[in-house]
């Protein structure tokens, strides 16, 4: 080969060379970025409207100006963290959404037939739900209305007028000096309300010994045993004229019988771990409720509820104010309450201390509602939660077995 000829091969441009795929990783570990920043964007999103939303529900109202500056003084006690008193009272307010359901006279003075001080120890190792029937005769003190224009107080006058006449923040002021304990939050729920947190946790197991029919409220239940929700649940706990011996204190006992079974429920393994159960009772639990700004968000009405986790449902008791029938002619039917023995419960209350078995003597636990709830270690089904006095006459009847 010639001089030029190898001078002119040289100068040939060799072959392009192949050029290999980026590294499948670089692209896949792209992807998987991204879907994370979007996910995360999305459940982050999403928190923040069920915050908002939940949030948004609740009604918050302050009463605190109403309230005066003689309340009672909250007692220091040692534990990890300070003991809590909730004042709940459920109103039959017929005007809000879901509400009128026995067609009663729409505009008219709401009532609280049902008032509940839930107790929470300051080492969470103790709840107690005190009742307070409705017929109790109490000396009412002076209290005002939102504007500020005093209400006058009376003597001898039903528990349940305060709430009439004054809303709950005169319910409040006079608890707090029939008692001498102090109210550190307060919660007001209807009857939709109600009706939508039974339904959140697919209703609560209930006997009922005998049919229920009261036609003037709507009411109207067979015998058995089985899940109740929505209204017949609702019609459950209201019943009085037609169940039992007709009184506020039969009713009082079923309630707390069908609230612990409720407690149960909610507080038991699993039963909200489903994120939409667990929405769902808090979405029908913060649309119904007016509260205080102490609970005015989701997360401070969560931490309230984290405190009864720990605590042992044999723990979370339910009891009603000791008393006796008035002996008066004119206030037959009503209730007074037992000087002696009120006073040492709510001392013990006040003072953040465990109640004597006098005064639990006919208690109902979260434990057994009259009839353990979840299965027992045979595996059979358990019996429903029923009052003391229903369980007696279930029993007769041999339904609840």
């Amino acid at each position: 080969m010639s001089e030029a000829a190898a001078r002119e091969q040289s100068q040939v441009p060799a072959a392009p060379k192949r050029r290999g795929r980026p590294p499948r990783k670089n692209k896949v570990g792209r992807v998987l970025l991204a879907s994370a920043v979007v996910l995360a964007l999305a459940t982050g999103l999403g928190v923040v409207y069920l915050y908002r939303h939940l949030s948004g529900n609740l009604d918050v109202v302050d009463v605190t100006g109403q309230l005066g500056s003689d309340r009672p003084e909250k007692e220091s006690v040692a534990g990890p963290k300070e003991p809590l008193n909730v004042l709940v009272m459920g109103s039959d307010d017929r005007d809000a959404a879901g509400n009128n359901i026995d067609n009663q006279e729409l505009g008219s003075t709401d009532r609280s037939d049902t008032t509940i001080l839930m107790h929470l120890s300051a080492d969470r190792k103790r709840a107690y739900g005190v009742s307070i029937p409705r017929d109790s005769l109490v000396d009412r003190p002076t209290c005002r209305t939102e504007d500020g224009e005093a209400i006058p107080g009376g003597t001898d006058v039903m528990w349940n007028e305060a709430f009439a006449l004054g809303g709950p923040a005169c319910t409040i002021r006079q608890f707090e000096k029939s008692t001498g304990v102090f109210v550190d939050h307060y919660v007001v729920i209807d009857f939709a309300g109600f009706e939508g947190m039974v339904n959140a946790i697919d209703g609560v197991p209930v006997c009922i010994p005998e049919d229920i029919s009261d036609p003037e409220h709507g009411i109207n239940i067979p015998a058995g045993t089985r899940e109740v929700e929505g209204r017949e649940a609702l019609n459950y706990v209201r019943a009085r004229y037609t169940l039992g011996d007709g009184s506020d204190i039969s009713r009082i006992k079923r309630q707390q019988a069908f609230i612990a079974a409720m407690a149960n429920k909610v507080i038991s393994a699993g039963t909200l771990a489903r994120a939409d159960r667990l929405v769902g009772f808090l979405d029908a639990a913060t649309k119904s409720l007016q509260v205080d700004p102490g609970l005015d968000n989701v997360i401070k009405i969560a931490k309230m509820g984290v405190g009864f986790q720990g605590i042992g449902l044999e723990n979370i008791q339910f009891v009603t104010v000791p008393f006796e029938y008035d002996q008066r002619p004119e206030f037959s039917g009503r209730v007074s309450w037992l000087p002696q023995q009120s006073k040492e419960l709510w001392a013990k209350i006040a003072a953040d201390e465990p109640l004597t078995r006098r005064l639990t003597s006919d208690a109902i636990s979260a434990a057994k509602p009259t009839g353990s709830q979840g299965k027992k270690k045979n595996g059979s089904s358990p019996k429903p939660a029923v009052s003391p006095q229903e369980a007696e006459e279930a029993e007769a009847n041999g339904l609840c077995a």
